[in-house]
């Protein structure tokens, strides 16, 4: 069911969102109005692979993972999950072709929907649009790339380590130079994020705690220390 979010909640969530950042008000208002709220329960999916393209997603609140499904029934291999202010489903606004992934709501989610007349009529009239959009799709694309460097050239460990390092680049440290990392995947899903098993996670989780490289708490997982589990990763 799609609602018509306040006017204020889809300008706060464009002004959140990196896509819409620069861009002034009068000509968000009514891309802002155009808003449609969708909700969404834990797990449940926001649109398949393959199913046809229309319409761009804004995260306004929970969480949502982008995964690849497997053809043979093992976990999907996760490429991203993304929180409020991040956006989805921009590629195949462009070329009308079907989604590429699938996207599935992590906790009690809601997203705000824009659909693809509206967006291309933003983007004919703001020039800062198209930089920033172009910006985007470049950041994604290296972030694939590196995603595929690290699945071809580095072992199982090292690839666990990159993942977690990864995580960290958006957090502030901790006074004590820590990082402190809301985790909220399963073992069964971290191992599709790094290609591996969830038996091989657990024992590649275990011998990081031992070495003191990370700490696993209550629903975080905190890095001491960021450099050394960099170094920890072989060149």
């Amino acid at each position: 069911m799609s609602l018509a979010p306040d006017p204020s909640v889809g300008l706060d969530a464009l002004r959140r969102c990196p896509l819409f950042k620069g861009i002034d008000e009068a000509r968000l208002a009514p891309v802002a109005a155009s808003l449609r709220t969708r909700r969404y329960r834990t797990g449940e999916t926001i649109f398949h692979q393959d199913d046809p393209g229309d319409a761009l997603h804004i995260v306004s609140s929970g969480a949502v993972r982008i995964v690849l499904p497997s053809a043979d029934d093992e976990e999907p291999a996760i490429i991203a999950t993304l929180g409020p202010g991040d956006f989805f489903g921009a590629l195949a606004l462009f070329d009308d072709a079907p989604r590429s992934a699938t996207a599935v709501a992590v906790g009690g989610t809601a997203t705000l929907v824009l659909r693809r007349e509206g967006f291309l009529a933003l983007i004919d009239e703001d020039r800062s649009l198209r930089h920033a959009l172009l910006a985007a799709l470049a950041s994604e694309i290296r972030s694939i790339t590196a995603h595929a460097q690290d699945l071809h050239f580095l072992d199982l460990p090292s690839r666990l380590s990159r993942r977690i390092l990864r995580e960290t680049t958006s957090k502030a440290p901790e006074a004590d130079g820590s990082v402190r990392l809301a985790w909220p995947y399963t073992q069964a899903e971290l191992a599709g994020m790094i290609g591996g098993s969830r038996q091989s996670v657990n024992r590649l989780l275990s011998d990081l705690v031992a070495r003191g490289l990370i700490r696993l708490e209550r629903d975080a997982l905190v890095v001491p220390d960021r450099a050394a589990l960099e170094r920890s990763i072989p060149r």
